[in-house]
């Protein structure tokens, strides 16, 4: 997910592939997987530690100060997702700064997702920026990059004691990452696959038991789905976890969501998780920059009630259809001058998501909204 800038809204998750779909993708759903449990309780808290930096404080429902990630877990929250961008103009999300959080995760007794972007910053289905320091590599010295800074990172946070359960590789990569090399091209998913088997391999190499999830943004419909998945299996791509991106502003209906999920379980046998998802607590604005997202969705108004209601809805849904986690996008990043969405810009940039933060503008919890298995 990415949010807007001044003067400009981006609906990133919208951008699909602009292809011709195969008519042999385009079959009937398999039947929907039996309802379970959710053992992937997510929140993606990647702005929290600049604004604790900053000296944001967090409040629970009865209005004690405490630190967002206790707040969180009293919630229901077991696992923290983490973005990492390779070398950030702002010196936030970069290396050093998750493997210092990462301590105060495991700490918790938290599971830590790392999110790679492969980036020095945000990485959606509308941009996939070469990190600098790989600018002009071709895509056999891209593979060998990804490997080697997928196995840096994971080595890292694996010496220090908080290995990853998990990690991303890539993020909403729905037409590939590590543009113009990595970019799916006339369904040509070859040089997407050879990036996405050498951050799988680097992975393993680092520690066998740590998850690989491959993250779209396409909950939006089964054909955009089995187009992106059906197309790295063919090129004999690995992966453990289907991740996939849920804002129903931009994605459809939750019984939408719910068919994708059924089936992309089916398909591949593979579990699935909801990697993103978040609602508005109000269509009113912060800071002087635009928010991402200015409505809401059919029986959910925009207030406290209706933000933890969607977020119960999008649980439900997730679960009955057979995913084992869902993950709420940013739910810390409430507005606190300084800690905008620019990382080139961070002490000016304003936040887009001051609106869809379960923290208001005061730093008050939205005492309604929980984790449930």
């Amino acid at each position: 997910m990415t949010v807007n800038g001044p003067g400009r809204t981006v609906k990133a998750a919208l951008l699909m592939a602009a292809v011709a779909l195969p008519a042999s993708l385009l079959t009937t759903p398999t039947t929907a997987s039996a309802a379970g449990t959710l053992t992937m309780l997510g929140a993606d808290v990647s702005t929290a530690q600049r604004a604790l930096d900053l000296g944001a404080k967090y409040y629970d429902a009865g209005g004690t100060a405490k630190d967002p990630l206790d707040i969180l877990k009293g919630a229901g929250v077991n696992y923290v997702r983490l973005r990492v961008w390779n070398n950030p103009a702002s010196g936030y999300n970069n290396k050093a700064k998750v493997l210092a959080y990462a301590k105060q995760v495991k700490a918790k007794g938290l599971k830590l997702l790392v999110d790679f972007h492969y980036s020095d910053t945000w990485a959606d289905p509308g941009k996939q920026y070469k990190p600098a320091a790989w600018a002009g590599h071709n895509i056999n010295q891209l593979q060998t990059d990804v490997y080697n800074y997928t196995y840096d990172v994971c080595n890292s946070l694996k010496s220090q004691g908080t290995t990853p359960d998990s990690v991303q590789i890539g993020n909403e990569i729905n037409v590939g990452m590590l543009w113009d090399e990595g970019k799916v091209v006339n369904n040509d998913f070859t040089n997407l696959s050879l990036l996405l088997k050498s951050g799988y391999n680097a992975t393993k190499a680092c520690n066998s038991g740590t998850k690989v999830i491959i993250h779209t943004a396409n909950s939006d419909s089964d054909a955009h789905a089995r187009w992106f998945y059906d197309g790295i299996t063919a090129k004999g791509v690995n992966w453990d976890i289907t991740g996939l991106s849920y804002y129903c502003p931009w994605h459809g209906t939750l019984a939408n969501m719910g068919s994708v999920v059924s089936d992309m379980k089916s398909r591949y046998g593979k579990d699935v998780v909801i990697a993103e998802t978040a609602y508005p607590f109000t269509s009113a604005n912060a800071d002087s920059t635009t928010n991402s997202v200015t409505s809401g969705c059919s029986g959910y108004p925009l207030t406290w009630q209706g933000q933890a209601d969607n977020f119960t809805a999008v649980q439900n849904t997730a679960r009955n259809a057979g995913a084992i986690g869902v993950f709420y996008w940013e739910p810390t990043w409430y507005a606190v001058k300084g800690n905008g969405w620019d990382p080139a810009d961070i002490n000016n940039s304003g936040n887009g998501w001051d609106n869809m933060a379960i923290f208001n503008w005061t730093g008050q919890v939205n005492p309604n909204v929980k984790w449930t298995p």
